[in-house]
């Protein structure tokens, strides 16, 4: 790792001119030489582990062509980690791939990716293992075979890892509703003639034959160990899935499907660790019933029924979101990312017409942006909502109390703005439209793990001027009640055009992997195609990362952060900074910031010059990296 040192000389440069007319020069004297302030070195390591089009993967027999490889798929979404208990390595990592491509090697469809991770005992950081599967496959990395199991799989988007033993679902996403839209002129599903169910599940599935596209819409569970998919779950009905979660029981699933209306399901199994008999569950807020409580019980052996659970479940009064996302779990609750949508439209109208319900957890958010509904009734505010009137541009976190059974708001997106400010007036923190989530647990301390997928770039989601959906992933100490947005820790950006997610830590939380999905092909390689990542530190970093950063170094009242863990140098107000090399020629000019990332720079010393825009203040520094 890089060490960083900041050295900050107390001279004013004095300004005439206003900040309109302030420029720094090309050049600067370096005969000063001030005293040196140290910037301990980041305990975080970054590295790169998969890269989507540019590393292969180990390939079955698939549409008769012979076993072999092929470049990875790419849009990296799902992170899933199963550990290994019988060997010192730290076990399976399974990424899906949300792009739909027509493949004859991989399979034609969505697809996932697994590969075999240690830990490095010198640098703690992770390495991929080589392995061998019992189908004859060798190599790091493993393409998960559908096409010979359960036919192809579609946008494989979120998914699930079991809290209990690291069994794998991934969730095939996007809704399909005819072949046309599996068979995309050519480019997905070639196959589209009618698939005949071949499963272990009961009921009414094995033998059935259904047309092809409604073979997708699952939760489907896969061998990380062999990469081979092992069940689609049509006991859990067919919907738009994102997440969901395997409770430590082994016994219960709660699920959400990235819809409008999206709805909040659970499956209970019979038998902790057996999935193919249980119940299914639909959540209805105001069931209120003896038994089930606010569950109402569908009917999982039933094949109609679970191609059309949504319709079936609408009709019968079933609680209505705005796309629920992935979800976590812990102490007895339950945590979703409802992502939000611009527009909501007829949705909500067409889906109450069929029967469906609103939650309360609607009324604070818009009551907060619309104050003329503050004296309207609540049913007046959910008909405000159901009418297509309230748009939700940045979405929330909610939180189902499973002692309770009820929904509320645990964190909500924002701050809100009716028109995006500028640069200069943009908040240090916003959150907009969460997606993926999870729970890292560092030394015994719980913290959740937020990532961001932008809807849109609108109403503040970036600043004005600003067109790149460019993401973050924010840290948030559990332990915190009643949190807000200020109480978010920014700890990664993805390169412009991604989405951040994947959001998986390692069971004895040292590291974090994320995804970069569908990055600008603009940006250099490997920057330029989707990849997963690893942070590794946590377990030296997060005191640090939430609390007081390490030192303050004031100079003539305009002060600066040393933040060692996250590698920025902060300021208590927006400044205009430029760096120079040691021989004073000016390398780079950053305006209207109060952090500066100095990361990427190389060992050496460097000279800053600041200018406080409020203080009208300029100042000179010097800090050095070994």
């Amino acid at each position: 790792m890089k060490k960083y040192y900041l050295s900050l000389l107390a001279v004013v440069f004095f300004c005439y001119n206003s900040h309109a007319q302030f420029f720094f020069d090309v050049e600067v004297d370096t005969t000063w030489l001030p005293e040196t302030v140290v910037m301990p070195p980041s305990p975080l390591k970054y590295q790169v582990l998969f890269v989507g089009q540019s590393d292969k993967v180990q390939t079955t027999a698939t549409y008769g062509n012979a076993a072999g490889e092929a470049l990875a798929k790419q849009w990296h979404d799902f992170i899933g980690f199963t550990p290994d208990p019988d060997s010192d390595d730290l076990g399976w990592v399974s990424v899906n791939h949300e792009m739909i491509l027509a493949n004859d090697s991989i399979g034609d469809g969505g697809g996932m990716t697994v590969f075999k991770v240690r830990r490095d005992p010198n640098t703690d950081t992770l390495e991929i293992v080589e392995q061998i599967l019992s189908d004859g496959r060798s190599g790091k990395f493993f393409n998960v075979d559908f096409v010979n199991t359960v036919g192809e799989t579609g946008m494989n988007c979120g998914g699930i890892t079991s809290a209990y033993d690291g069994r794998i679902w991934t969730a095939e996403e996007w809704f399909r509703t005819s072949n046309g839209s599996i068979y995309r002129d050519g480019g997905g599903v070639t196959d589209t003639s009618d698939f005949t169910i071949t499963t272990d599940l009961p009921g009414e599935f094995a033998g059935s034959t259904i047309e092809k596209y409604q073979n997708f819409n699952y939760m489907v569970e896969i061998d990380p160990r062999e990469a081979k998919a092992i069940r689609k779950q049509y006991n859990w009905g067919r919907q738009p899935f994102e997440g969901g979660v395997v409770l430590p029981d082994n016994q219960t699933v709660y699920l959400g499907a990235d819809a409008t209306p999206g709805l909040f399901t659970k499956f209970v199994a019979d038998t902790p660790g057996d999935f193919t008999r249980g119940t299914t569950y639909v959540y209805k807020h105001d069931l209120n019933d003896t038994i089930n409580g606010n569950w109402l019980m569908m009917d999982n052996m039933s094949l109609d029924e679970m191609l059309y659970f949504a319709d079936s479940a609408l009709s019968r009064g079933a609680t209505m979101y705005n796309r629920l996302e992935w979800l976590t779990y812990y102490d007895g609750k339950v945590y979703m990312s409802e992502t939000g949508r611009d527009n909501l439209g007829t949705r909500f109208v067409d889906a109450t017409a069929m029967g469906g319900v609103l939650d309360y957890h609607w009324l604070e958010p818009v009551r907060a942006r619309h104050p003329n509904l503050e004296a309207k009734t609540d049913g007046q505010v959910l008909d405000f909502v159901e009418a297509g009137f309230f748009n939700d541009y940045y979405g929330r976190i909610l939180v189902y109390d499973i002692a309770t059974d009820k929904v509320e708001t645990y964190l909500d997106g924002g701050p809100f703005y009716e028109e995006s400010p500028e640069v200069a007036a943009y908040p240090n923190k916003h959150l907009t439209n969460p997606d993926g989530l999870n729970v890292m647990v560092v030394n015994g301390q719980p913290y959740m793990v937020i990532n961001e997928d932008l809807n849109g770039t609108s109403n503040a989601r970036v600043p004005a001027g600003i067109n790149n959906r460019t993401c973050e992933a924010f840290l948030l100490d559990m332990n915190k009640s009643n949190p807000t947005v200020d109480d978010l820790v920014r700890i990664s950006i993805v390169p412009v055009g991604a989405e951040v997610t994947g959001a998986q830590a390692t069971p004895d939380g040292k590291t974090l992997l994320l995804n970069s999905q569908h990055p600008s092909t603009d940006n250099p390689f490997p920057y330029n195609n989707s990849l997963t990542y690893a942070i590794t530190g946590w377990d030296d970093a997060v005191a640090a990362i939430t609390s007081i950063d390490d030192q303050v170094t004031e100079v003539e009242g305009l002060k600066f952060w040393a933040d060692h863990v996250q590698r920025v140098l902060r300021t208590n107000e927006r400044v205009d900074m430029a760096l120079y090399d040691v021989m004073g020629r000016r390398l780079r000019v950053i305006r209207n910031v109060t952090e500066v990332d100095v990361h990427d720079l190389q060992p050496g010393a460097y000279i800053m010059k600041a200018y406080g825009l409020e203080s009208q203040k300029a100042v000179g520094a010097k800090f050095i990296l070994e």
